[in-house]
């Protein structure tokens, strides 16, 4: 499960290289990204090539304050909410970091070794006119897997395109195991053995 991660000054700059149509809003700032604020994401521009866009996470639920804000790779071409936008209307989400707590609630930070973009697959849809995004879950990688058993689904800068472009693509993504990540925890528990 991914239920915050992080947005930096930089990233306007990284994306603007990679899009063809920047929203001027767009200057992220630096700040943690929580359920339903609006966040940069990337997408397919309808011409050619990608854009950015700003739009809040998280799809409304049936219940009134339910917002859905993760999807199973593994379900969601089988899920009535969520096939159309998963087959249609994919995005990137791009992040810094993004941050899971173990079974203790201690929160590990995750990010590439080499400190460059996240880009975390997710898709899109209008609510009352408003464009939200869900975020893609695996199964954890090995270097996710001590603290959490679901992770964000990762693409690689080079999948970006092919993911947002390619409907014939989708079900091979979906199984994608995501490369290791580096972990981050102010505190780690220590577990003494008992005598």
């Amino acid at each position: 499960m991914c239920g915050r991660y992080h947005i930096d000054e930089e990233m306007t700059e990284e994306i603007r290289r990679m899009v063809k149509i920047l929203e001027s809003r767009l200057n992220a700032g630096s700040r943690d990204i929580y359920p339903s604020m609006e966040a940069p994401v990337i997408l397919k521009n309808e011409g050619e090539g990608l854009k950015a866009a700003s739009m809040a996470w998280g799809f409304p639920g049936r219940e009134k304050k339910q917002l859905l804000i993760n999807a199973r790779a593994e379900t969601a071409l089988e899920r009535p909410a969520f096939s159309r936008s998963v087959s249609y209307r994919r995005c990137v989400i791009p992040a810094r970091w993004f941050y899971e707590w173990n079974p203790e609630k201690e929160k590990a930070e995750f990010s590439r070794t080499d400190g460059s973009l996240l880009y975390m697959a997710g898709f899109y849809d209008l609510f009352q006119e408003v464009p939200r995004f869900i975020i893609l879950t695996t199964q954890a990688n090995p270097s996710v897997r001590p603290v959490h058993h679901r992770m964000p689904l990762i693409l690689e800068k080079e999948e970006l395109e092919e993911w947002v472009w390619e409907d014939l693509s989708v079900e091979k993504f979906l199984k994608k195991v995501p490369g290791l990540l580096e972990c981050r925890q102010e505190y780690r528990q220590e577990r003494l053995p008992f005598l």
